[in-house]
């Protein structure tokens, strides 16, 4: 089953180009990708993206946009599934959770006042009540936003839907390669110039943060899918929006063998996969994740306002 992006709400309100926003992905959910051999990671940023090694990637199929909030909603309505977030976590499952981390719910990020001292400790707020359908919270609401990415969901959620769909998610390798668009060695999916110099092509932050977004391009927090120029694929925020599941397990670099739970030395024991892509909280002054190259581990059980994914073939 495949849920077009033509059935979609034109949700761009605040864009420059609203109407334009998904006209590039109206016909066309997903696109072949001739595989070939490219210089897989970055040595000029964080070390966690490196060494480059020289790899091969099969020919496979992926999603143009990250899965919306419609998408999303047609499996669950279809299959009645319900996510880690809404369920909450048992204490079985998770022996060693506080009590009132149990509850459904998942974290939030909260942007923090100019005047006070901010950390991922205090900016990440684990908020109960927040799901995919209330991905800020109980008083939030993705009524109207049809055409936004689904967030809030975990791994396993994301590798649900996809296997309904009778598809997987990419590797980092696969979804690295597809960002790249078909430039070798670019700093970003378009080239080298930065995410807002000139047009505004990726959806990232702008301004110093946590504190403060200049909004240059038009949307705090994510925006529906299509609203940035397409890749040289024809794949549309590989750059900023939200972060993306992959299946690979995530190593603190591409030399290593982790296995199947990854291993992530900030966080020892925990099962961890490899996120890409960067986010609308991605600057140039925090983050600098907003690359082809860029990537992040991430706690499988773990769902936050700012991660959504793509289905692969």
């Amino acid at each position: 089953m495949v849920v077009m992006v033509s059935t979609l709400s034109l949700a761009c309100s605040g864009h420059k180009d609203t109407l334009a926003c998904l006209s590039n992905v109206e016909a066309i959910t997903t696109q072949d990708i001739r595989g070939g051999e490219f210089k897989f990671g970055e040595n000029r940023f964080y070390s966690n993206e490196g060494p480059i090694l020289t790899t091969q990637v099969n020919d496979f199929n992926i999603d143009r946009t990250e899965v919306t909030n419609q998408q999303f909603r047609a499996f669950v309505e279809a299959t009645g599934y319900v996510t880690a977030a809404e369920l909450g976590l048992s204490q079985e499952e998770f022996p060693n959770i506080p009590e009132e981390l149990r509850v459904p719910g998942s974290m939030v990020f909260v942007s923090p006042s100019p005047n006070k001292n901010a950390s991922p400790n205090t900016w990440w707020q684990f908020i109960p009540g927040a799901n995919w359908r209330h991905p800020l919270g109980p008083d939030s609401s993705i009524e109207g936003k049809d055409a936004f990415p689904v967030v809030q969901l975990t791994y396993d959620d994301a590798l649900a839907y996809a296997t309904w769909l009778g598809r997987r998610l990419p590797t980092e390798a696969e979804w690295e390669y597809a960002s790249r668009g078909g430039l070798e060695g670019a700093s970003y999916s378009w080239g080298e110039e930065k995410p807002h110099m000139g047009e505004s092509k990726a959806n990232t932050w702008q301004g110093h943060f946590p504190y403060t977004n200049m909004n240059v391009d038009s949307f705090i927090g994510s925006a529906p899918v299509g609203c940035f120029p397409a890749n040289g694929y024809g794949l549309h925020d590989m750059t900023g929006n939200v972060w993306e599941w992959t299946s690979t397990a995530y190593g603190p670099d591409h030399e290593g063998s982790y296995g199947d739970d990854g291993y992530d030395p900030q966080q020892p024991g925990v099962r961890v996969k490899t996120l890409k892509g960067g986010s609308f909280l991605c600057s140039d002054n925090y983050c600098q994740r907003f690359r082809p190259a860029s990537r992040q581990a991430q706690d499988i059980t773990l769902a936050t306002s700012h991660i959504g994914f793509r289905t692969a073939k």
